[in-house]
């Protein structure tokens, strides 16, 4: 049997822009995504800290270091920049491997850039 695990976690992140005439998304700094282990059309869920809307959808890679967290399409009707959310990533396996698996979990600055 597999079982879905947390996988990856960028942890109190930033609403920069929420763009509604966009196909749908979200926007994220590429070295965020490397760091959290989330790669580009990944589904993902929103939770959004500000107002307790919970929503999925999937990843676009933004601009290296540029702190963008960007809600496009319907999704940006859920958010207000400078909404505090958490982005999660899930992932399927074995609860054998699920016990010793550790997730990339990320805790960005207040302007949504990683912390060195």
């Amino acid at each position: 049997m597999l079982i879905q695990v947390v996988k990856s976690k960028i942890h109190r992140v930033h609403v920069t822009q929420a763009e509604l005439n966009y196909v749908g998304s979200i926007t994220i700094d590429e070295a965020l995504m490397e760091a959290s282990n989330l790669i580009e059309g990944e589904k993902v869920q929103i939770v959004n800290i500000n107002n307790g809307e919970r929503l999925e959808t999937y990843v676009i890679k933004g601009d290296r270091n540029s702190g963008t967290i960007c809600l496009n399409g319907p999704a940006a009707r859920k958010v207000a920049v400078g909404d505090m959310i958490i982005i999660i990533g899930y992932g399927y396996m074995t609860m054998e491997e699920a016990k010793s698996f550790k997730p990339s979990l990320v805790f960005p600055d207040e302007k949504s850039n990683l912390i060195p």
